[in-house]
């Protein structure tokens, strides 16, 4: 799998920027920070519409977009770029502006009634832009930015306009997106719950600089990063779905060290899923309960203990037996640390009490 690589540094006004990272060739990289921190300008260098005293940009070893003095302007860069405000042509139906993109572009892999039924459009393309909602708006610029055959998408804040109904609306279409298109994303956000539902890699950003930069479910369990600390402190662990109990309604999913269960049908055997553990849906015990209407009763062993607020700790959790697997984060309360005796290396029983799938499509 071919790496991008990307560092900007140099000044804009009064604000100094020195970020590098690297990331996949595919997938969705998030770049996640307070405002002000950079990530649009990161973006803007990304697409050639800044120029700062040195950057370096390479979609491969082949494709180098900026290096030193060489400077590939932005005309001549396949990026798409969508930003906060639609900005939808309003004398064109919904079709005039996605065929926009593609007038723009040469033939490439991105069929126009993919996108479409991708995006849901089907039913929206003889529509004014007038006459859409602010989601089905944001729907119908993201269909025109992948039909300009881009070889990188580049999303700055698209959801920061919507209010949280249309924000809803919009997310099951950007997970598909994720799960259909090989090209890589780059997303800006400072909305945590966005950046959990859909990155796969996170660059954090404070003050023009890269503080962290890493899978999101390693970087969201990292105890000397701010996510592990936070009241609403939450991970995400990847998962396959492994048999159904349809006697019950429920999937069982394999996870590094365990299986979890989870209501419904998530999708074809072997099918990816992505779940979502808030820490306050974790509680512990040292010993197995033995008649529980928790389902997800797991062995974990205890990694570290991290501050928290109002008497309450976070605990750091490695699933199963030798706490080797995929992490997990429990908010109790200072007593219950004390009345169980934890500390790093101890053996306990997690137990699960809310699990969100996060993508809930099925195959």
């Amino acid at each position: 799998m071919s790496r991008i690589e990307a560092h900007f540094a140099g000044r804009i006004g009064g604000f100094d920027l020195d970020a590098a990272f690297t990331a996949p060739g595919s997938g969705v990289t998030a770049l996640f920070g307070p405002s002000g921190c950079g990530k649009t300008t990161v973006l803007r260098c990304i697409a050639g519409l800044e120029r700062l005293r040195y950057g370096h940009f390479s979609l491969s070893s082949e494709e180098v977009w900026q290096d030193g003095g060489s400077f590939l302007p932005p005309h001549r860069r396949a990026v798409g770029y969508v930003f906060q405000e639609a900005n939808l042509f309003p004398h064109l139906s919904v079709t005039g502006n996605l065929r926009f993109g593609l007038r723009r572009a040469k033939a490439g892999a991105i069929a126009f009634g993919e996108v479409v039924d991708l995006l849901g459009l089907s039913r929206l393309l003889e529509r004014a832009p007038g006459r859409l909602s602010g989601g089905e708006r944001q729907r119908v610029a993201i269909g025109r930015a992948l039909l300009s055959q881009p070889r990188l998408l580049l999303m700055d804040e698209p959801l920061s306009a919507l209010d949280r109904m249309s924000k809803d609306e919009i997310l099951p279409y950007l997970e598909r997106l994720h799960d259909a298109l090989s090209i890589p994303v780059f997303y800006v956000s400072h909305d945590l719950a966005e950046v959990e539902r859909l990155a796969d890699r996170l660059v954090l950003m404070e003050g023009g600089r890269v503080t962290a930069a890493g899978p999101i479910a390693r970087l969201l369990a990292d105890p000397a990063l701010p996510f592990a600390a936070r009241r609403d402190a939450a991970v995400v662990i990847d998962a396959a779905v492994a048999a159904w109990e349809p006697a019950y309604g429920l999937t069982r999913l394999a996870v590094a060290g365990a299986e979890m269960l989870v209501p419904g049908a998530a999708g074809a055997l072997g099918a990816r899923r992505r779940l979502r553990i808030a820490a306050g849906d974790v509680s512990l015990c040292r010993v197995a309960p033995q008649q529980t209407s928790i389902l997800n009763v797991l062995p974990a062993r205890v990694i570290s203990l991290l501050p928290g607020e109002a008497h309450q700790v976070g605990v750091l959790l490695g699933l199963g037996d030798a706490g080797d697997g995929a992490r997990l984060i429990a908010r109790i309360s200072a007593k219950s640390r004390d009345l169980l005796e934890l500390a790093a290396g101890e053996a306990v029983f997690a137990q699960i009490k809310g699990i969100a799938l996060v993508d809930s499509a099925a195959d």
